[in-house]
């Protein structure tokens, strides 16, 4: 798969050691494509940077590069304060691939290790803890402690400068399990102690975004970013009560760890609000993975662009509006089961059908702002209704059951650790799930940029508007070109329609009202 420049494979240690005059150029460069899948340490300062950091550049002899910030980390640099390199959007190689180490990756970033510990990761991802450290370290050159910590730090350092909230309750949020660690660890490394670090952003005028139980933070993307077919999928496809869009954000429930709690996601210049209000504030980092993923915040755009612009059809597209996102569910077992209920059914119809389901069978959620009540009931919960009671066809409705009970009993996995081919597998094992269902999990629930529902058919009615094909055999023999990002060209196919789901909510064509 592509990396920043086109021909980078994922930032692993052996790359960076084949790669290093190239990083170095771009590092002369500034060049931001960069940022999130390499980290520039300073020998001469003992910092640690993104490629694109302002700062006065060092002698080639001084760099390193490291494939995280942890490994930076471990090797004893601490964060530049300038550029904030531990803030950069996340790698987009653990979005893309599915190996073992990505898995993993995936996993850790949801908070697997401060729940579970190493050991309980290892386990997940069936290896030995030693197999698993032994894996990391060779591809990102730290292991799933050290990671998990730099993650922690990360977080701490977020809800220092950007809320009002007592550092007591900053250390618990960020998963530390004491105090004394919360300190040592902010202080080595962002080299001040938190209190220093909340006077300094406070000294900037960043305002503290933490009131009445609500916690406010941006998040980080690489542009460009199309938001017009991502919110407006999500508005569009949002089942009452569950979820909402209301004054501009995407509002929505959370099943979460340690309790429900709600996200509000709005887009804006440069980043996207992100309001939380959690039933416990340990579920910080779980709900911002989740709200990440939702709205595919990790990927990287260019990589896509290069293999899509270059189609001589789907290219203008591509090239008219750059940055299209795949509209994605923060929970993987819901979408996968409201994909189900969406076979052969319009957008509105399933809609209204998972929202009937959440206010029967779904755990109610306190909602100050009012509008959200609900969650998706959980797989299990699902398994247990009397089929007669479900408001679909029998068959479908046997098929929504067996797929709850495959979800239930782990006889299928939907999440970030999921092995992305087993998945297939197993999904297309329970009766009633075809191949259009199993490739939107995989679009929408695992996240395989590859995924490619061929016989949709939105995605033939826009295949044949660009002139492209005219059955699903010949779309699926012409979307060869566009691997490993048939998902993202699935988005300008989409696009290609006048379909509510492809614009803001509110927003008109520019042919209405004329």
């Amino acid at each position: 798969m592509s990396g920043p420049a086109g021909t980078l494979r994922g930032m692993t240690l052996t790359v960076i050691a084949e790669n290093e005059e190239r990083l170095a150029a771009a590092v002369a460069g500034r060049d931001a494509r960069f940022d999130g899948w390499v980290f520039l340490a300073v020998t001469s300062t003992g910092i640690y940077c993104r490629p694109s950091c302002p700062a006065v550049k060092p002698k080639r002899a001084h760099m390193r590069f490291y494939a995280s910030a942890a490994a930076a980390q471990e090797a004893g640099y601490r964060a530049c304060k300038r550029c904030r390199p531990d803030a950069a959007p996340g790698s987009p190689a653990w979005d893309w691939r599915s190996d073992v180490t990505s898995r993993a990756m995936r996993l850790i970033g949801e908070g697997v290790v401060d729940r579970e510990g190493a050991a309980g990761l290892a386990a997940r991802l069936g290896y030995s803890l030693r197999q698993l450290e032994r894996l990391l370290i060779a591809e990102v050159g730290a292991g799933p402690a050290a990671l998990a910590r730099a993650q922690r730090a990360q977080c701490a350092r977020v809800l220092i400068e950007s809320t009002d909230m007592p550092m007591g309750r900053v250390a618990f949020a960020a998963g530390f399990a004491s105090i004394r660690a919360f300190n040592r660890v902010v202080a080595e490394v962002y080299a001040c102690s938190p209190t220093e670090l909340r006077r300094k952003a406070a000294a900037r005028g960043a305002a503290a975004c933490s009131t009445g139980g609500v916690i406010g933070l941006r998040l980080a993307y690489r542009e460009p970013f199309e938001p017009s077919n991502l919110f407006g999928h999500l508005a569009a496809a949002a089942a009452s009560g569950v979820e909402e869009w209301r004054q501009g954000a995407y509002r929505r429930t959370l099943s979460l760890p340690h309790g429900p709690g709600i996200a509000s996601l709005r887009p804006a210049e440069g980043y996207i609000e992100c309001r939380l209000r959690l039933a416990d504030v340990r579920d910080v980092i779980a709900a911002v993975a989740r709200c990440r993923r939702a709205l595919d915040l990790d990927a990287d755009p260019l990589a896509a662009a290069e293999v899509l612009e270059a189609d001589p059809l789907l290219g203008p597209s591509a090239r008219k509006t750059p940055g299209r996102r795949v509209p994605r569910k923060a929970d993987g077992e819901e979408y996968a089961l409201r994909a189900v209920i969406g076979q052969q059914v319009s957008t509105a119809a399933a809609a209204t059908i998972a929202a009937r389901l959440a206010e029967r069978y779904g755990e109610a959620v306190a909602d100050p702002e009012g509008g959200l009540g609900r969650l998706f009931p959980a797989p299990a919960r699902i398994a247990e209704i009397d089929p007669a009671e479900l408001p679909m066809p029998a068959r479908r409705a046997r098929t929504l059951l067996a797929l709850a009970s495959a979800l239930a009993e782990g006889r299928v996995e939907v999440g970030p650790g999921a092995d992305w081919e087993q998945s297939r597998a197993d999904l297309a094992r329970v009766p009633g799930v075809g191949p259009w269902t199993v490739e939107m999990i995989a679009m929408r629930a695992l996240g395989d940029p590859d995924a490619f529902p061929a016989g949709d058919l939105g995605v033939v009615r826009g295949a044949e508007r660009l002139g492209l094909a005219s059955s699903p055999k010949a779309l699926a023999a012409a979307a060869e070109a566009w691997r490993p990002w048939r998902a993202y060209a699935t988005q300008y196919l989409w696009a290609s329609d006048d379909h509510p789901t492809n614009r803001l909510p509110g927003e008109q064509r520019e042919d209405e009202g004329r």
